[in-house]
């Protein structure tokens, strides 16, 4: 069974993951500041099984999340103003219902109560039902608990996350330029892939470092920097 990384209370391989997958969705979302920079697009796919590890991490320690869950939802309230203003009409919402989705199926499979099972069902049936207004769609909304099992079980799990987050990922385009072998659309569906064991092999290999601990201000940074993005393209745009 893994044990996490300590410094003091904080796990300080956990707080690295977070600010990397931070990195890479600030990185990923200059492609709507400046299109030429269509390469962020491939170290921005780290950003999501990220976020989902983390996710799973926070799941694995046992203890129920309901404010974790809270305040995934009020920020993604809070949050998808900015982000229309950033990626203009997207079809779907926000990053953080998704995640939010996925904390409470992971919760389910982590936890026997009938009611946090009878929650994970609930969150099954509208990522179903919604998955087209998803970001990363229905199976982003399980790539938590994909993660969660490679925590928890080890062996070949990881191959079920990394499948999953090469899923989430779909698009017409990528998958269009991977059939014609483009460079630029393997590479991205690579990343995708082995993004979750780069996640599990930080979890799990031990870190001695203080890291910077980012805690719930840490919320703040998702709309801020969309918020941020926009008002630099604008700014550009003149």
């Amino acid at each position: 069974m893994m044990q996490p990384a300590l410094v003091g209370s904080r796990d300080a391989a956990l707080d690295l993951l977070k600010w990397l997958a931070m990195l890479s969705m600030f990185v990923d979302h200059l492609r709507f500041v400046w299109p030429e920079l269509a390469w962020a697009f491939v170290p921005g796919r780290l950003a999501f099984p990220f976020f989902c590890l983390a996710v799973a991490a926070n799941v694995r320690r046992g203890v129920l999340s309901w404010r974790y869950l809270a305040w995934l939802l009020m920020f993604a309230l809070l949050s998808e103003w900015p982000y229309r203003l950033l990626v203009g009409n997207s079809t779907t919402l926000n990053i953080l219902p998704t995640l939010a989705l996925g904390l409470l199926i992971a919760q389910g499979v982590a936890h026997e109560q009938a009611r946090v099972r009878g929650l994970a069902l609930l969150a099954l049936g509208v990522a179903w039902w919604g998955q087209q207004h998803l970001m990363f769609g229905f199976i982003g909304a399980l790539l938590p608990t994909a993660c969660l099992l490679a925590l928890s079980r080890r062996g070949g799990w990881y191959l079920l996350a990394g499948m999953c987050a090469v899923l989430a990922n779909y698009s017409p385009t990528l998958w269009a330029g991977a059939r014609q072998f483009q460079a630029f659309a393997w590479v991205g569906v690579m990343v995708c892939g082995v993004a979750p064991l780069l996640g599990l092999s930080l979890l799990r290999g031990g870190l001695e470092l203080r890291i910077w601990p980012l805690r719930r201000w840490g919320y703040l940074l998702y709309p801020g920097h969309l918020l941020i993005w926009a008002l630099v393209r604008e700014q550009v745009a003149r």
